[in-house]
């Protein structure tokens, strides 16, 4: 989840459940972003959304509709009930999961694949490791796997992107299961997925497999229907749907005139009042051109039904705003908002042996803020501030940005000293595990960033008609 996805996950902390729910929901399925740091906000707000409203999320959930499939799931969906995956349930009631018998054993852990499929847009792999695995270094209970499909390497995996991952304990060890999204542009309908396990709770052991990929044709109704909000400078076309056996994909593509900002559909309703929910997206082409920044994404949505004349979408916008910066061979300065009437107004930089206080305030904010609204900003304070050593500003890859290792503090500690005049203060630990080699404050930049003030906004819905072969 990246920080758009944070914002929208903590506006939605006063509003009803389902929602938080879903924001839970966004965080769980990017967990597989390994490697990425700064997820690592998002997990801690996503965590305090569900504990404001008292939400109890536990991983034997297996909701009401499930139960009732269940009754006619053949043994191989016993698998999906226990990771609540209604998609695979159906599935198998289908016949169209892959069964697998494929083990490995690699320095005394056992690996066994057990199943997979391949429908719309998702792929799922479910297997076990035995209890050997607890040797490792996690606690008991945790199993990680540092794992690569197809040959790639470390993080840049496009399988990766999205991938989410279940554990459950059981007789002997673990049974697992990951999902990820079909990274690719087109599909093919039967291949073979390479499957490289590196480690397993830190245990090294190169457990190698082959699996079988199958799917049938999906079907495809051209939409191409394009939606434009000049206000906001945004544009959404909706391209296409695509259905396979238990789920749809919606393809769709977004133009904006701000680098960084955001899209997200958060639902659909048909003619007949079905709601249809879409998962995290798998961006299949980006580019920039004359009028705008352009995305075109797939996403994985409920499963369409086809006899309804259309669908009602409801977009919402996050904008983002371009880090501003000052280097710090100054005691006090003002920062401004490139795009917003936002400002940061620095009191005073002082040093402390090993610590770092910046003391400031924040204007331009609503007047009268909640409590709520406030310990929001609080909370997202931590995150705002970055300390680049200057040689390294430009090397901070935009498409993972994050300090460099031993040239960057990208955490503080706030405290807030008037909530009236929005007036804090920063800690930084200058010796902490994110450190600058060699600090000096002449030789630090200071990066604020202020797209976490500016609130998503609900877009006015749109309804597009659906061609008559739908009918």
């Amino acid at each position: 989840m990246d920080k758009k996805e944070f914002k929208t996950a903590i506006e939605q902390i006063p509003v009803p459940k389902e929602k938080v729910f879903s924001a839970i929901s966004k965080g769980i399925n990017m967990e597989g972003n390994r490697g990425k740091a700064k997820n690592k906000k998002v997990l801690v707000g996503v965590a305090t959304a569900a504990a404001l409203l008292g939400i109890t999320v536990t991983s034997g959930f297996v909701n009401p509709t499930m139960n009732r499939v269940l009754a006619k799931t053949p043994l191989l969906g016993g698998i999906f009930q226990e990771f609540n995956d209604a998609t695979g349930v159906e599935l198998a009631n289908q016949d169209a999961v892959t069964e697998l018998n494929q083990s490995l054993t690699k320095s005394g852990v056992t690996v066994k694949l057990t199943s997979a499929y391949f429908d719309g847009s998702v792929v799922s792999i479910t297997g076990f490791v035995d209890e050997d695995v607890e040797k490792g270094h996690n606690e008991k209970g945790e199993v990680s796997f540092d794992v690569n499909f197809e040959h790639n390497k470390g993080d840049h995996d496009p399988w990766l992107n999205g991938k989410s991952n279940d554990i459950k304990k059981v007789e002997n060890g673990y049974n697992f299961q990951w999902k990820m999204n079909y990274p690719y542009k087109s599909f093919k309908e039967n291949s073979t997925l390479p499957i490289t396990i590196h480690n397993i709770n830190g245990i090294n052991g190169e457990w190698n497999f082959d699996i079988p990929i199958k799917q049938e044709k999906n079907s495809t109704l051209a939409i191409n229907q394009e939606q434009g909000y000049p206000e906001d400078e945004v544009k959404i076309r909706i391209k296409e749907i695509l259905t396979a056996k238990a789920s749809s994909s919606l393809i769709y593509e977004t133009v904006e005139k701000y680098k960084g900002d955001d899209i997200y559909i958060e639902k659909a309703v048909d003619n007949r009042g079905k709601v249809y929910r879409f998962e995290n997206p798998t961006y299949l082409e980006e580019s920039k051109q004359e009028d705008g920044y352009h995305s075109t994404m797939r996403r994985e949505m409920t499963k369409l039904n086809s006899d309804i004349t259309s669908l009602t979408f409801y977009p919402r916008l996050s904008v983002a705003d371009p880090k501003v910066q000052q280097l710090l061979d100054k005691k006090t300065f003002t920062l401004r908002s490139a795009r917003f009437n936002l400002g940061l107004q620095v009191n005073e930089v002082t040093q402390k042996g090993e610590k770092l206080v910046i003391d400031y305030q924040l204007t331009g904010l609503p007047k009268n803020l909640s409590k709520g609204k406030l310990e929001t900003i609080n909370h997202n304070l931590k995150y705002l501030f970055w300390l680049v050593d200057k040689e390294y500003v430009a090397k901070v890859d935009p498409e993972n940005p994050w300090p460099p290792k031993n040239h960057g503090i990208p955490f503080n500690k706030v405290k807030m000293i008037d909530k009236e005049a929005a007036h804090f203060q920063s800690t930084f630990d200058l010796n902490g595990e994110e450190r600058i080699e060699n600090f000096k404050l002449e030789n630090t930049m200071l990066l604020f960033d202020f797209s976490s003030f500016v609130p998503s906004k609900d877009l006015k819905p749109f309804t597009v008609e659906l061609p008559v072969e739908n009918k």
